[in-house]
């Protein structure tokens, strides 16, 4: 993990595409901006945490219920 110091309105670069720029530094809190291509996914990460466990729930197979669909 890179560990980073910036100033309001400094930024920083990932890749030749990907801009994060600090717009707020407020109480503990930090505000950013992500200048990026529009095809980019951008999810904070809880929300992407839980999109990955929906996305394995929905993939798993119960076996018992393809069990009961094939005896029909």
């Amino acid at each position: 993990m890179l560990i980073i110091t910036r100033k309001k309105g400094e930024s920083l670069m990932i890749g030749e595409d990907i801009e994060i720029v600090v717009s707020k530094i407020d109480d503990g809190s930090v505000k950013i901006g992500i200048n990026a291509p529009k095809n980019m996914s951008i999810l904070r990460k809880e929300l992407y945490d839980e999109v990955e466990k929906e996305n394995k729930a929905a993939t798993k197979i119960d076996i018992c219920a393809l069990s009961k669909l094939k005896k029909k």
